[in-house]
């Protein structure tokens, strides 16, 4: 049994993986630092203090992270505003939940970031709890943002579902005891050791409707 659904952000409802990785490879290189191959797939899933503090000591940015961490949410929030990259069929799956469950989101984006996209989306209403990893101690792949999300909706973490695309995103939603819905991100797929732990597997959000979030429920 489900008593609530708990849907991530990027790379699920947003193809905003990229966005940030451009934001963050770009003030990077403005700054003098030293940006690598693997540094997107490092940070995704990190909450901001603890990317930041990775732009600073691994990239190299002379700023503090705090710094690092106001500019890129600037810039991402230019780049929202300017135009909000909304996964095709985002809005139709949250509305198709929203009439049997009650919604959360637990997201490793910045707290004005998540409230921005929601807007922008007209799905604000929809969400009775949004959680950023900035607001817990760890980030993905730790448990925390989910956990702390189930207790904001009121309900047990075991009934509860958990809607990923990404490979840390995954990690965390099956530590925190829920039931793992995951849609692989296209442009940064999770590892098939982190497939592996989901409980049901989807190519597109198409396909995510109550009969796939609680089969013992139809």
């Amino acid at each position: 049994m489900i008593d609530g659904v708990i849907f991530d952000l990027d790379g699920l409802l947003l193809d905003s993986e990229q966005v940030w990785d451009a934001a963050r490879e770009e003030l990077a290189n403005e700054r003098g630092g030293r940006w690598h191959p693997k540094a997107q797939r490092d940070m995704m899933g990190m909450s901001s203090p603890e990317w930041s503090r990775y732009m600073h000591d691994v990239i190299g940015l002379s700023e503090p992270p705090e710094e690092i961490n106001a500019e890129v949410v600037r810039r991402l929030e230019r780049r929202y505003r300017d135009h909000l990259p909304v996964i095709p069929g985002a809005r139709e799956a949250v509305e198709r939940l929203a009439e049997r469950w009650p919604l959360a989101l637990a997201s490793s984006s910045n707290r004005e970031l998540i409230d921005l996209a929601l807007e922008l989306m007209g799905l604000t209403h929809h969400f009775k709890a949004t959680v950023s990893s900035e607001e817990v101690t760890r980030g993905k792949p730790a448990p925390d943002v989910y956990l702390e999300a189930a207790h904001r909706l009121g309900v047990d973490p075991t009934r509860a579902a958990a809607i990923e695309d990404s490979h840390n995103g995954i990690r965390a939603a099956k530590a925190a005891g829920m039931r793992v819905i995951a849609i692989p991100n296209n442009h940064f797929p999770p590892d098939e050791d982190a497939l592996a732990q989901a409980n049901v597997v989807l190519n597109e959000l198409a396909g995510l409707t109550a009969e796939t979030v609680s089969p013992a429920e139809r």
